[in-house]
Formats: structure tokens, sequence, C-alpha cells
């Protein structure tokens, strides 16, 4: 429906301003400060991302109620990983938040949701740009990869300070004899990520050639 529509787009709308905020943001502080920049991009637009990252949760709702045609499965994959990593694991160590691999990530992130976002906000309105259908559907299957081994660099750096905070690890008192060892779940997350990074790839060059196809056919009509 024409609301539907709208409130989607507002949606899209809001995390356009947000992410492009953010990389606008990254690129001055850069250009500024240079290497200096690096270490506190946490520090300086950590909130932000924060904000950008609870809000998208309410696209794998958007799926649910119908609203949105995309993929469950595949979506909801990748914002569980973006709050894996940015709320348990870079969130909670601050010695963690001023790696350069936290800069990284930022950028991929970003860019990646500024080009998305973009072509969102336009097909909402019934706008096809062929060269921002091809950049959208295809900036995602190389950058994605790199995402996911920036992620899985951030869990490997952020182990130690885990094991020796003990941060999430649990150990119930006697009579009880279990306890979680929250490196452990790391490590098994670990593999978890890297499957997952299979599937969702096999998706992403499915949605290309779905979506390629359809914009040149739109492409021609127009």
């Amino acid at each position: 429906s024409f609301t539907m529509n709208m409130y989607l787009f507002m949606y899209d709308l809001m995390q356009f301003c947000g992410h492009s905020w953010i990389f606008t943001n990254m690129m001055i502080r850069f250009m500024t400060f240079g290497k200096d920049s690096l270490a506190d991009t946490f520090y300086s637009i950590g909130l932000v991302m924060r904000l950008c990252q609870l809000l998208s949760v309410l696209e794998i709702l958007h799926i649910l109620i119908g609203i949105d045609k995309s993929r469950l499965l595949p979506r909801f994959l990748q914002i569980t990983e973006r709050i894996i990593v940015l709320f348990v694991v870079i969130n909670s160590q601050e010695e963690v938040q001023g790696k350069y691999v936290v800069c990284v990530l930022f950028f991929l992130w970003n860019l990646l949701d500024v080009v998305r976002y973009t072509y969102n906000m336009l097909a909402r309105m019934g706008i096809y740009y062929l060269p921002l259908t091809w950049l959208n559907f295809s900036l995602c299957i190389p950058l994605y990869p790199l995402s996911v081994l920036a992620k899985g660099f951030a869990i490997c750096v952020s182990l130690p300070y885990f094991e020796s905070f003990g941060t999430y690890s649990i150990k119930l008192p006697f009579p009880f004899t279990f306890s979680i060892y929250f490196p452990y779940v790391l490590k098994m997350y670990l593999l978890v990520l890297f499957m997952g990074m299979c599937f969702i790839i096999q998706n992403l060059f499915s949605e290309r050639k779905a979506h390629l196809a359809t914009g040149n056919i739109k492409n021609k009509r127009s």
C-alpha cells in the first residue's frame, strides 16, 4: 500500500542519513588527521553506528510481516552478525575499540549501506538506474567476504581480553558444575560465521542475477 511504501521510504531515508553521516565523518577525519584518526573511530562515530544497527533489526520484522519481499534467512544472518560483533565483541571490550580493524569494519559496512539504502529509496519510488542497480548488487559480492574477514579478525583480537577479564564467562556455584567459557563460544561462532558467509554469498549471486535481468528489462521498456 501507499502508506507502507512511504514508511519503508522513510526508514531507508533515516538509514541513508545515518550511514552517510558516518561515512562522511570517517572520510573527513582521515583526510584531516591521517592514521591518527583510525584509533578513535569508535569513540567518534560509535553511538550513531550502534543506533543504525539497532534500527536495522526492523528489517527482519518487515520481512516477517510481508512488507519487504527479501529472503528472511540471509538478511537475518547479516544483521545478527553485525549485532554480535558490534555489541558483544567491540562494545564490551574497550581495548578492542581502538584497533584499526574497527575502522576497516565500519568503512566496509557503511560503504555497502550507503549504496544499498540509496538504491532502496529510489526503488520505493519506482526509479531504477541500471548503473546503481549494478553497483548495489555487485559491490556486495567482493566487500561482504572482506567484512566477514574483518569480523573474524576482530573476534580473534578480542579473545585475549575475554580470557583475561572473564567477560560473559559464567561459572555456577556448587552444587551445579555447569560453566560457560565465553572465548570458546566465540571460537565456535567463528565457524558459524564462515559457514554462513558461503550461504550468503550464494544468495548474493542469485539476487544479482535476478535483479540485473529485471533491471535490463525495465531499462529497455523505458
